[in-house]
């Protein structure tokens, strides 16, 4: 097995808030992707009513996942709040109790790998 950790955010897109949500995740998207190598995949999705959000996040090990937290806390946590409602956080893999206690924070329900294989 890995040390990635990984979850996945149901979110509900609050009414009127639509166009804010897409220039606040080209945003983070940007961010993420310049100035974190630690961030394996940061993958957004929407439903077709456009009134569901998905957000699928993958970290090399639990120290690139709070490095990412803290940046999303000091630069994005407001706007993205304003856009969406969180729904359900499901965290896979070994955090670290740091990166434990920020997602419990957010309400996360944790999953610990039981067996299989990564490539």
């Amino acid at each position: 097995m890995t040390n990635h950790i990984y979850w996945i955010l149901d979110l509900d897109i609050r009414e009127g808030k639509l166009d804010e949500l897409k220039t606040v995740m080209k945003e983070m998207v940007a961010a993420t992707s310049a100035r974190e190598p630690g961030t394996l995949n940061y993958e957004w999705s929407i439903s077709d009513d456009t009134r569901k959000c998905t957000i699928y996040e993958r970290y090399s090990d639990s120290a690139s996942a709070v490095t990412h937290l803290n940046t999303f806390m000091k630069s994005f946590a407001p706007r993205f709040m304003a856009c969406l409602e969180p729904k359900k956080v499901v965290a896979h893999g070994h955090p670290s109790e740091d990166l434990k206690k920020i997602l419990s924070g957010m309400g996360a329900k944790f999953m610990t790998p039981f067996g299989g294989f990564a490539r």
